[in-house]
């Protein structure tokens, strides 16, 4: 069976994006073994908040091909999207996926098998439009999962680069993630984590609103405990207030 290590720089959002995509390859029949651990592919997840971004990858790849020399190195994230030159750069890295391809690694990657020479697959962030529904889970008694409901940002703050690097303020219907909640539940998890780029403006461009989300997954059977992991302060409403004070989940 082959084996995949995956490691995770920055956010929970990205967390949630690693988890899903060892999914992926959980379905294809790999085994998913620690990033110190002797593995036959390398996914680093990035990111590209942090000054050390790129000391830190290099750290990371360096650590890992020292255990797994031949490892086929994927290299995906925020700071993928951002500074693909710079990363391929670095020794021992096979592929590079931007925002819109990080999702489609055995598109991409095919025999995982090195050739010498990185390959780079960037889109343009303005083609950044799906909304990829991902969760994480703790590894203490998996009690408590992070559930993605929001990506990309739509604010233009001088400091940041997340809009470069995630694309557009982008959600999926309510529906969907009720759905996703009752499945995390079944599967024994008693507290879900919102989290997102930018959580307060979930659903803005589909007519929904966050408090709509809040509402709708107040209602989830064996969903014991609900928390936001951050949320700008301008997106709170009084009644969304009211309505988590109210609440016995929150």
């Amino acid at each position: 069976m082959n084996r995949v290590a995956l490691q995770t720089l920055g956010c929970k959002v990205n967390f949630t994006e690693t988890s899903t995509i060892g999914s992926q390859f959980v379905e294809r029949g790999f085994r998913i073994v620690e990033p110190d651990q002797p593995t036959d592919v390398f996914v680093l997840n990035t990111c590209s908040v942090t000054e050390r971004a790129d000391s830190e990858c290099r750290q990371m790849i360096r650590r890992a091909l020292r255990h797994s020399p031949h490892a086929y190195v994927v290299v995906i994230g925020c700071y993928a999207q951002l500074q693909p030159e710079e990363l391929a750069g670095i020794e021992g890295v096979d592929l590079i996926l931007g925002a819109k391809e990080k999702f489609n690694i055995f598109h991409y990657a095919k025999s995982f098998k090195k050739n010498g020479a990185p390959q780079s697959f960037i889109s343009c962030i303005d083609e950044v439009e799906d909304f990829i529904p991902s969760y994480s889970g703790e590894l203490d008694g998996r009690t408590r999962a992070f559930l993605k409901v929001q990506d990309g940002c739509d604010y233009t703050c001088s400091f940041c680069t997340i809009p470069l690097a995630r694309g557009e303020s982008r959600s999926i219907p309510v529906d969907i993630l009720v759905a996703e909640a009752r499945a995390l539940v079944e599967k024994g998890y008693k507290e879900i984590v919102l989290t997102g780029v930018n959580v307060g403006d979930y659903g803005r461009k589909i007519g929904l609103t966050f408090f709509d989300l809040v509402k709708a997954l107040d209602t989830v059977g064996g969903l014991e405990r609900i928390r936001i992991s951050s949320i700008e302060p301008n997106l709170l409403t009084r009644p969304m207030i009211d309505f988590i004070l109210s609440s016995q989940k929150f």
